[in-house]
């Protein structure tokens, strides 16, 4: 079957892409430019797609039988604040333009859509609330906001030919290059200051495993539902560790981020289903992927630290 995937070139969206190949499903990538060659690991078809409320797109969801919405429009390195000086352009693309692609979606037949929503539509809450769907959202950023607007229009469309679904992310990690963590790294191998934190974290192939798991589960039991994805807590540290190993760097590591204060996300919803992230092994694997491909210091390639 053929999914389309919005967004498909992202630091998000390739994970996504990448399991369903995996998976054997046929991707068609939507965005505004065509994939680099050999930027998947194997053959993708692309439309071009926008985020444009003003533009009826129906024809391009002719061979979608499924529809993985994961484009957002934003300041770069920014979500939470992503809309810069132009709120208003931030809010037409992201919530009036994602609306209008659900109901082009619905329109053409597609079957089911996943729409990748964030942990940010809850808000903020007291220190160490864990962080339930069913627990009232109050966002208090733009991003979140349309993000929780985006989802409730996603399940009033939301009808037994129509099965749409909103997965809440944490933060996203993984080995692809270019990486999230590409920055923080260079700061600290380049002796930078580097701030101690610590966050929720899911690795992008645990994300696209679930969308996957939204695809071929029963649509009865998630037309109209939110689920969250979170794995672990990853404090700044346990990301440069392994680096410093690895390549003999010398330079301090921050202290450990205070996790007390952490909002962590409750994931039993959707590990009923049958989801179930790689937690600390994939962390440590990954990580030590992300360290092997950095050069070693010259001046310590033989000492490890």
């Amino acid at each position: 079957m053929k999914v389309l995937v919005s967004g498909g070139t992202g630091l998000v969206g390739r994970y996504v892409v990448e399991e369903l190949l995996a998976a054997g499903y046929q991707v068609i990538v939507g965005g505004r430019r065509a994939p680099l060659p050999r930027l998947f690991s194997r053959p993708v078809e692309f439309a071009a797609l926008s985020l444009g409320p003003d533009k009826d797109q129906i024809d391009v969801f002719d061979d979608a039988y499924f529809f993985v919405h994961a484009a957002f429009s934003h300041v770069p390195g920014k979500y939470r604040g992503g809309e810069g000086d132009d709120p208003k352009t931030f809010h037409r693309l992201n919530l009036d333009g994602t609306v209008r692609l659900f109901e082009a979606a619905k329109r053409a037949g597609t079957r089911r859509c996943v729409f990748l929503s964030s942990r940010a539509a809850y808000g903020e809450h007291p220190e160490a609330t864990e962080l339930a769907e069913t627990m009232l959202a109050k966002p208090e950023t733009l991003y979140g906001q349309v993000k929780l607007d985006a989802e409730r229009a996603l399940a009033h469309l939301s009808t037994p030919g129509f099965a749409g679904v909103s997965l809440r992310a944490t933060g996203v990690y993984g080995d692809l290059s270019p990486n999230k963590w590409d920055g923080l790294i260079a700061d600290y191998l380049a002796g930078r200051p580097v701030a101690a934190r610590v966050g929720t974290e899911v690795h992008g192939r645990d994300l696209g495993r679930a969308v996957r798991l939204m695809l071929e589960t029963e649509s009865t039991r998630i037309s109209g539902e939110v689920f969250n994805v979170s794995d672990m807590s990853v404090d700044t540290r346990d990301i440069l560790s392994p680096i410093r190993r690895e390549t003999g760097c010398r330079h301090a590591l921050p202290a450990p981020a205070d996790s007390a204060a952490l909002n962590p996300m409750n994931t039993a919803k959707i590990r009923a289903l049958g989801w179930a992230p790689g937690g600390a092994p994939l962390f440590e694997e990954t990580m030590q992927r992300l360290a092997a491909a950095l050069p070693k210091s010259p001046r310590h390639r033989s000492t490890q630290v």
